[in-house]
Parts: C-alpha cells; structure tokens; sequence
C-alpha cells in the first residue's frame, strides 16, 4: 500500500482523540471506569496494573510501556489487584477539575487513558477489524516510539503547562496510529477480516489503490482482477477473505466515507458530489450514503457543521 493509505482512512473516517485521562495510583486501588468513544487506548507510563473487562471475562496484566485498545462499549476495571472490589472511577473524575487523578499518598502507577471517536461508518471499520482488547506489548519492536509518545503524554498530563489538554490529545492521537502500524506489521492472516487486514495484505494493494485513487469509475471485478494479475475468481475470494466483504461492496464503503469528509468539510452540492463519485442520479447517491451512514447527506452535513 502507498504510505499514505492508512492516514487517508483515518481521515475518512475523522478518527480523532476527544479525551486523554490520567491516574496516578499507588498501594491498593481499584477503578471502574468507561470510555467516551468506540474505542480507548489504555497504557502504564510508569509501573503496571490490571485491566479487566467483566463482560467478555479478560484480565490482562499491563506492564510498564505496553498498550491496550479496548472497544468502547465495555466497562473496564483498572486496578493494582483484580481481586479488589472497584469503586466509581467516574464520580472521582466528576469531582475534581483537572484530567488526571490521583491515588494515595506515593504514586507507584502513572496511567493514560486516551479516548478515540470516529463517524458512525468508522466504527464498523474499526470495531470490526480489531478485537474487543488488543494487547500491544512494551517489546513489541516499536519499544522506543511508544515510550517516548507515553513519557510525552504524562507530562502534558502532570506538568500544567498551557495547552496542554490539547497536545495531550495530539500525542493520544499518534499513539493510536503507532498502535495501529504495530498491528498491521503482525501477521495479517492472522487478524480478523476487515479493513486493516485488507491494508496489511500487498498482494491486493494495486486494486485497493486503484479503487481509492478513482472512486467514479464504473469499476468492474474484471479491471480490478487485472490490476493484482488474478483471476477474477481468486482475486474475489482472496479480497473477500482479507476485507469481509466483495470487492465491490469495499468500493461502495469508500465512497461514501468519501462523501462524508467532503460533508464535513467542503461546500460542494450533494448533486456535485454524487456526480464525483459515479452516481447517475442524486436519489441514488443520496440513499447509498444513508445505508452506509445512518442519514440522509444534507442531515449528516447538517450536523456536523452543527457540531
């Protein structure tokens, strides 16, 4: 894939850090604690604690450097012993005014919570590729990228300097993008099927490239076959067992996540846009972008600008 491609999805999709969290803890402590976004990035800065998600039943350890992704809709437990019954994180955090809070009387564990919001299409991308916790360990081969992002991230945290909420949330979004270059640099058939598998696996690269580079055309199975040297048989299965969806399916999903930044961000027509993207009729664009998005397009631009 072309260097860019994963900084092209991820705009596509407006991935974002909305919240970056801090703990520091030290003796006994427990904390029941939610995300406010699809996914959250946990992580030990300093020390280690345990991460458990009651509703799937998983206890990960976190040692010093690592980094968890958990999906967003289950409640997490963070805690020095996991058999220790957790208090409301939440109403700890409610009730002071800084983004970071503190445990006892010498802190032993400093941890970051950074939490990632993408559209509502980004999330089926995203939620479908990864599992509902990933592991990325501290030894992972990016060690000395990660520590320097965490050792960043908590003193944006911990030193009060102006601005710092907002570069907390920029070095919360690079973390979550070397997470994401770690677990496309595994082996990919390995991950389950979807997005970032398709962008880990080089065999379909030149079709997926083509197809973002030219959402208009009129892409058949045949010319993108042609494009990775297939058949056309084999280059539906291999693309289908790598994304989980046909080819054409895929072409569909970039398009309107196409449609969508320029929503958000440009002035073109929905007529304009529809016309950009191969759609004879607005009609028709406009209801292949609710399927895909949840709203009609002028709602959707509605309330982003909105927002």
């Amino acid at each position: 894939m072309p260097a860019d491609s994963l900084s092209e999805a991820l705009a596509l999709i407006d991935a974002r850090c909305v919240l970056a969290r801090g703990i520091m803890a030290g003796g006994s402590w427990s904390l029941a604690l939610r995300a406010y976004g699809p996914l959250m990035l946990v992580a030990p800065a300093r020390g280690e604690f345990w991460l458990s998600i009651p509703r799937i039943g998983r206890r990960v350890h976190l040692a010093e450097g690592d980094v968890a992704v958990v999906h967003g809709d289950l409640a997490q437990v963070m805690s020095s012993d996991p058999e220790l019954e957790p208090v409301d994180g939440e109403k700890l955090f409610a009730g002071q005014d800084q983004g970071t809070l503190h445990l006892g009387d010498q802190p032993e564990v400093a941890l970051i919570g950074s939490h990632i919001t993408v559209d509502r299409g980004g999330e089926s991308l995203l939620l479908a590729a990864l599992d509902p916790i990933t592991h990325i360990r501290a030894d992972s081969g990016k060690a000395p990228v990660l520590r320097w992002l965490l050792d960043r991230l908590l003193a944006e945290m911990t030193g009060a300097q102006k601005g710092s909420e907002f570069a907390a949330r920029q070095y919360s979004a690079l973390l979550f993008v070397e997470v994401l270059r770690i677990y496309l640099a595994d082996d990919p058939a390995a991950s389950s099927p979807g997005w970032l598998r398709l962008l880990a696996t080089p065999a379909l690269a030149p079709a997926v490239q083509e197809m973002q580079a030219d959402p208009q055309r009129n892409w058949s199975l045949e010319e993108l076959a042609r494009t990775v040297s297939m058949s056309r048989t084999t280059f539906a299965e291999k693309f289908r067992e790598a994304a989980g969806v046909p080819p054409l399916t895929f072409l569909l999903q970039w398009r309107m996540r196409v449609a969508g930044r320029a929503l958000r961000e440009e002035n073109t027509t929905i007529a304009a846009l529809s016309h950009s993207l191969g759609y004879s009729t607005e009609s028709s664009f406009s209801h292949a972008f609710k399927r895909i998005h949840g709203v009609a397009p002028g709602q959707y631009r509605d309330r982003h600008r909105t927002a």
